[in-house]
């Protein structure tokens, strides 16, 4: 069982780590926007719209993975980093834009797929 009375004080500073959850949320939610602004424009007919809000999307998914992996690697799997409910919220923020992006994908090739 996680020992919360023996927790480990981090070497990240706080202003580090704010940082960190900031570029993860900024970033993930950009990506999860333009993806359902991707789907707006499929729905419209507008698949070239569609891709370029997607690979937008991707970009920015992409930077909030940059920041996600330079976390990790701080951490390098010894509890190194202070994890906080807003961290944790920041992680749910990725997965779900994640998650989004892939579905989102599916829909827009099916209304593609209807178009013709």
């Amino acid at each position: 069982m996680f020992d919360l009375d023996n927790v480990v004080e981090t070497e990240v500073e706080v202003d580090d780590l704010e940082e960190v959850v900031m570029g993860l949320i900024i970033n993930s939610g950009q990506a999860r926007s333009l993806a359902y602004g991707a789907l707006k424009k499929a729905k419209q007919g507008d698949f070239a719209g569609a891709k370029e809000m997607m690979n937008q999307s991707r970009t920015a998914l992409n930077e909030a993975h940059l920041v996600q992996t330079k976390l990790i690697e701080g951490d390098q799997g010894e509890g190194k980093t202070k994890v906080s409910l807003v961290l944790v919220h920041a992680q749910d923020h990725l997965m779900t834009s994640m998650l989004a992006r892939e579905l989102v994908t599916e829909l827009i090739e099916l209304h593609e797929k209807m178009d013709k």
